[in-house]
C-alpha cells in the first residue's frame, strides 16, 4: 500500500480541514512554509479523478480550513464581511479547481486554477482583498526569487506544482514527479538569470516609529498623542540622513495640512536634519469625507509633493452600499475616505520615491506603476496599530519582501506601532521594530533604476497565459485519454454530505 493510499483511509472532511490548515500555517505570522507543499498535496489526492461537484466541495472546505484562521483580522473591521470573505473567497478556489479536469490534465490546471482564483480575490470584490495569500506563505521560502520573472502570480503556480511533486511522491508516481520537479528548477534557473537594476547612489533615512499600545489610532480623539509621540520619538535621529519616514495617518488635521501647526513642525523637523519627511497626513475634508495622504516636506521645511491613497480599506477606510448596511448595523465608520486617482509615486529631494499607502502594498500594481514613472526606491507608511494581534503586520512585512523582490528595489515600511522595517531588493529584511517600541531604524540604502521582468510584464499577462493553460488541460486530458470521473462509481466515494 503505497502512503497515499493509507492517507485515503482517512475521512474526506478530516483531510480537507488538515490540508487547509497546513496552507495557514505557512503563512506569518507562523512562516511553516514548508507546511504549503504539504497541503497541496493533501488538495491534490483530494481532487484526483473526483467528479466536478466533489473537486468544488473538497476544495471549498479545504480553502475554508486555510482562509477563516489566515483572514481573522478581519473580524476587528466587520464580523459579518469576515463570516462572508472566508466562505466567498474560499468559493472562488472551488469553481475554479472544478473547472479542472480530474484525471492526468489535473498536473497542468491545477497550478493554472490557482493562480486564477488568488488573482480574482486579490482583486474582486470592493478591490479585492489580497492577505492570507500563498505567496506571503512563500517569502520566506526557497522559490520566492521566482516573483522577479512574473511576479506573484508566478509564486502561486510554482507552490502548487511544488505541492504536486509531493503528491506524486506519495503516490509512488515517478515520471510526473519528475515532471514536476523539472517546472519548478527551470522556473528557478530562470530567476537567478532574469535582469536586475543598477544601484545609482545610496541614501540615509531614519525611519521613525512612535510606539504606544496597539490600536491606538482605533479612536480620533487620540491624534494629538500619536503625533507627539513621534515627535518625541524623531529626537532619536541621530548621524546626517537624507530622508526621513513616519508611519501612516500620524498627522490628523481639518483641512488643508499646509496651514496646520503640525506642517510648521515637521517642517522644523526637515530643517533641523537638512533632510525631506516623508508623512502620513489624514485631512478631513468635511463631515463626511477625509483623504488618507503621503506628503513630502522638503530640507527646507517646505510641503512639497504629495499623493492620495487609491486603494482604499473597504468597511475599513470607506463602507461598501452604506444606504443598506448602516440599516442592519450602527457600528460603521463615520467617514467615507475620498480615494485618489494618481500614481503612487512622489518627487523628493532625493529622487522620485513610490509611495503605496498601508494597504496599498499588498497590491503589486500599486508599487509597481510607481517604479514604472521612475521611482527609485519604495516607502510605505501604514498604521498597523489599527488591527488587533499581529497578522495584518507580519502579512505586509511579507508582502514588502514581495514588491521589493518583484521590483528589485528597497522597501521602507514605517508603522506607528509596528511593524516597521527596512527590505532589501533580494527580499531579505535586514531590520524590523517590536510592537509597541519607541524605536528609530536608520539604514542605508540604494537608489536603484532599471525594470525587472515582473515590473515590466505586471499580473495581466501572467493571469491570461494562466487561463490558457487550464482551457489546454482539457485537451492534454482528451489526448492522454484519462480516465473520467464524471460517472457514477468512478473514483472515491465523496463523503462530506
Amino acid at each position: 500500500m503505497s502512503p497515499a493510499d493509507r492517507i485515503a483511509s482517512v475521512p474526506v472532511a478530516v483531510r480537507c480541514v488538515v490540508a487547509g490548515l497546513c496552507l495557514c500555517a505557512a503563512l506569518p505570522p507562523w512562516g511553516w512554509w514548508p507546511l504549503a507543499f504539504v497541503g497541496i498535496a493533501l488538495l491534490d489526492l483530494l481532487v484526483a479523478d473526483q467528479p466536478a461537484g466533489a473537486r468544488f466541495r473538497r476544495t471549498w472546505l479545504t480553502c475554508l480550513a486555510w482562509l477563516a484562521p489566515g483572514m481573522l483580522w478581519m473580524w476587528d473591521l466587520t464580523p459579518p464581511g469576515y463570516v462572508v470573505a472566508a466562505i466567498f473567497y474560499a468559493a472562488y478556489f472551488g469553481v475554479a479547481v472544478a473547472a479542472t479536469p480530474p484525471g492526468r490534465g489535473r498536473l497542468v490546471g491545477l497550478p493554472a486554477a490557482f493562480v486564477l482564483a488568488e488573482a480574482t480575490r486579490w482583486a474582486w470584490p470592493f478591490g479585492g482583498v489580497p492577505l492570507a495569500t500563498i505567496p506571503q506563505g512563500q517569502a520566506a521560502g526557497p522559490f520566492v526569487e521566482v516573483v522577479r520573472v512574473a511576479g506573484s502570480l508566478l509564486l502561486v503556480a510554482v507552490t502548487v506544482v511544488a505541492g504536486q511533486v509531493l503528491a506524486s511522491l506519495l503516490r509512488r508516481q515517478w515520471r510526473p514527479a519528475a515532471i514536476g520537479s523539472g517546472v519548478v528548477l527551470a522556473a528557478v534557473l530562470i530567476a537567478l538569470v532574469a535582469p536586475t537594476t543598477t544601484a545609482i547612489d545610496e541614501i540615509d533615512v531614519a525611519v521613525v516609529q512612535g510606539g504606544g499600545p496597539q490600536r491606538t489610532r482605533a479612536a480620533p480623539d487620540d491624534a494629538r498623542v500619536v503625533f507627539e509621540r513621534h515627535v518625541e520619538a524623531s529626537l532619536l535621529i541621530e548621524g546626517p540622513v537624507d530622508l526621513i519616514v513616519w508611519p501612516e495617518n500620524v498627522v490628523h488635521v481639518v483641512g488643508r495640512f499646509e496651514d496646520s501647526a503640525e506642517a510648521q513642525i515637521l517642517g522644523e523637523i526637515a530643517r533641523r536634519h537638512d533632510a525631506s519627511i516623508i508623512v502620513g497626513v489624514v485631512e478631513t475634508l468635511d463631515a463626511e469625507r477625509f483623504s488618507n495622504d503621503a506628503v513630502v516636506i522638503g530640507p527646507d521645511g517646505e510641503v512639497g509633493d504629495s499623493y492620495t491613497k487609491v486603494r482604499i480599506v473597504p468597511f475599513g477606510e470607506f463602507v461598501p452600499l452604506r444606504s443598506l448596511l448602516e440599516s442592519f448595523s450602527g457600528d460603521l465608520p463615520g467617514k467615507d475616505a475620498v480615494a485618489g486617482t494618481d500614481p503612487a509615486v512622489v518627487d523628493t529631494s532625493v529622487g522620485p520615491v513610490s509611495v503605496p499607502i498601508s494597504w496599498e502594498v499588498f497590491f503589486a500594481g500599486r508599487v509597481r506603476e510607481g517604479v514604472e514613472l521612475g521611482a527609485e526606491l519604495v516607502v510605505n507608511p501604514t498604521n498597523g496599530a489599527s488591527y488587533w494581534l499581529t497578522m495584518v503586520q507580519s502579512q505586509q512585512v511579507a508582502s514588502s519582501r514581495l514588491r521589493a523582490l518583484e521590483n528589485d528595489r528597497w522597501v521602507i515600511q514605517a508603522a506607528p506601532t509596528g511593524f516597521s522595517a527596512v527590505v532589501e531588493p533580494d527580499g531579505t529584511v535586514a531590520q524590523r521594530t517590536s510592537i509597541s517600541e519607541r524605536e528609530v531604524l536608520h539604514a542605508t540604502v540604494e537608489r536603484r533604476e532599471g525594470n525587472t521582468w515582473a515590473t515590466s510584464l505586471g499580473d495581466r499577462i501572467p493571469f491570461i497565459v494562466a487561463a490558457l493553460v487550464l482551457a489546454g488541460s482539457w485537451g492534454l486530458a482528451s489526448a492522454g485519454g484519462r480516465r473520467s470521473a464524471e460517472v457514477d462509481g468512478a473514483g472515491e466515494v465523496d463523503r462530506l454530505e
